[in-house]
């Protein structure tokens, strides 16, 4: 049997007593980026389940399903919840320092996991099993684009319409807009190995990506770049995937040698290979925890496009989902 969710009041107090609030944004180093408050329940159940250092990684999909863990085994056991504004690989770096216990969404970081995991690394890391989500990362075009233009969602034909893309950042070559710096990108290695006369410029986040992506689709102006699902933007602006050659194990191997698409991707869960056996309930709700992308963005939308604090969102989620949340608590 699963444990009994809690309802409405302790629910609500945990919402009103997350004081935690996260740029979309994050990044730095882990000294300067944890968390001086928590959410957390009552000192009894504190004890039993202790502290719980999310790593948040900057985009608001992760953020979404990083709140909905932390809220829930804030409200249901006490944790004391530090949401940490990390990007990937400091996030990682964490795990042997003690500063970071889950990371709720990984992308696929082999060199990392040699570094971290115990048949290789450390042994400070390990993996935690799928999150449930698909991670779909790959060029896109807004939908105006690929009406007016069909043929221009293969690569193949992208040179011969490289000087619309062009900007001023671009130096004469078509433009091709990269985002922020930390993700997992191969793009100019992709350009320079498929011969594309494009030069990436970085958008520099998420929130820059996107606004540029909804300009170019009001107002029909040249636009391809690096996009990603589970994305709750998709939902307003349906971007359009470009095919590049499909994606074979081993032709991003080197990351140099890049010439094809990227993988879809089973994203999962990392957590520090300590607090796994630490006793906590919570560790066990991170290893049921399992959603869709569907759900994500919903959170993700309750954040980025009704502007309501994560921590909200997430408990508004929790409410609306017993179901899915009852399968997440321990036996």
């Amino acid at each position: 049997m699963k444990r009994p969710i809690k309802r409405t009041p302790a629910l609500a107090a945990a919402a009103v007593g997350a004081l935690l609030v996260l740029s979309a944004c994050g990044g730095g180093d882990i000294e300067q980026s944890g968390s001086d408050s928590g959410a957390g329940g009552d000192d009894s159940q504190a004890s039993e389940c202790g502290d719980v250092n999310m790593a948040v990684n900057p985009w608001v999909g992760y953020q979404a399903s990083a709140y909905v863990v932390g809220e829930l085994a804030a409200s249901e056991f006490g944790c004391t919840v530090e949401y940490r504004d990390l990007k990937e690989e400091v996030s990682w770096a964490g795990f042997s320092s003690g500063d970071v216990d889950v990371v709720i969404e990984d992308w696929g970081h082999p060199d990392l996991e040699k570094q971290y995991f115990a048949k290789s690394g450390d042994g400070s890391a390990e993996d935690f099993g799928p999150n449930g989500n698909q991670g779909v990362i790959g060029w896109y075009v807004p939908p105006w684009l690929a009406k007016e233009h069909p043929d221009i969602t293969d690569w193949e034909n992208l040179n011969q319409y490289a000087e619309d893309f062009a900007t001023s950042e671009s130096g004469g070559q078509g433009q091709f807009l990269g985002s922020d710096p930390s993700y997992v990108q191969f793009d100019e290695a992709i350009v320079k190995n498929l011969d594309l006369n494009f030069k990436v410029v970085s958008s520099s986040s998420e929130a820059a990506s996107i606004a540029a992506f909804k300009k170019a689709e009001e107002n029909k102006e040249w636009l391809i770049g690096y996009f990603y699902e589970p994305q709750w933007f998709m939902s307003e602006v349906p971007l359009v995937k470009v095919d590049l050659p499909p994606y074979d194990p081993g032709c991003q191997e080197p990351a140099s040698a890049a010439d094809c698409d990227y993988p879809v991707t089973e994203l999962k869960k990392i957590v520090s290979t300590e607090w796994a056996d630490s006793g906590s309930p919570a560790v066990e709700v991170v290893k049921n925890f399992e959603w869709t992308n569907e759900d994500q963005n919903a959170v993700a939308a309750m954040i980025s496009s009704d502007g309501m604090a994560p921590e909200d969102a997430a408990m508004q989620w929790i409410e609306d989902n017993p179901d899915k949340v009852e399968g997440w608590m321990p036996s």
